[in-house]
């Protein structure tokens, strides 16, 4: 099973990776920490079911790292990770309340049955579900970092996967522009996490 999870990570990477566009931000600094707050607080009128479901998907999915990255910021050992780490939390904390507020503004709810049956064909609970977070939790010392950097990769590549889904088919022009600043960053912190992980 870990084996099967580890080779579908590994083509999350080489698909992200590969697509991903020229990146001129800083590898130091992965995380835009205003990139939430510079959005528009009204998104436009109009939208589709998918803008609809890769919110209500996001939203699930921010939920879950941000609860993986206060675990780094608390236990990794070295400060390079804990910093990233706090950073990814600042700028999804952001994130977390713009999506919320553009569902409210849609009337439309946080979760839906639809989007945790997409969250699933996407590969997301595979990667980080209830039994991979909590054996994050149980990591300690030297194992810990190897175990949240390895966990975080896959599931930040399910958000650019998810990313990509809303800017090819999405309607609305507020989520689109989320969507590929999720791209850029998300896979600028991959790319620095795979540098952490081999160092």
């Amino acid at each position: 099973m870990a084996a099967a999870v580890s080779a579908r990570r590994r083509a999350i990477l080489l698909v992200v990776l590969a697509a991903a566009l020229p990146l001129t931000a800083c590898d130091g600094d992965p995380a835009e920490t205003k990139a939430a707050s510079a959005a528009s607080k009204a998104p436009s009128s109009g939208y589709n079911d998918q803008d609809v479901i890769f919110l209500q998907m996001m939203v699930a999915h921010h939920e879950q790292g941000l609860e993986m990255v206060r675990l780094a910021a608390d236990r990794a050992e070295r400060e390079q990770v804990r910093t990233l780490a706090s950073a990814v939390d600042a700028t999804q904390t952001e994130e977390l309340k713009l999506m919320k507020s553009w569902l409210a503004k849609w009337s439309k709810p946080t979760t839906s049955e639809a989007a945790e049956n997409a969250h699933l064909h996407h590969g997301a609970a595979p990667a980080t579900g209830a039994k991979e977070i909590g054996a994050l939790r149980k990591a300690k010392g030297a194992g810990f970092e190897p175990a949240f950097l390895n966990l975080f990769i896959g599931h930040q590549g399910s958000a650019v996967e998810m990313a990509r889904t809303e800017q090819s088919k999405g309607a609305s022009s507020d989520a689109k522009a989320f969507a590929g600043r999720v791209v850029e960053s998300r896979t600028a912190e991959i790319r620095q996490m795979l540098r952490l992980l081999n160092s």
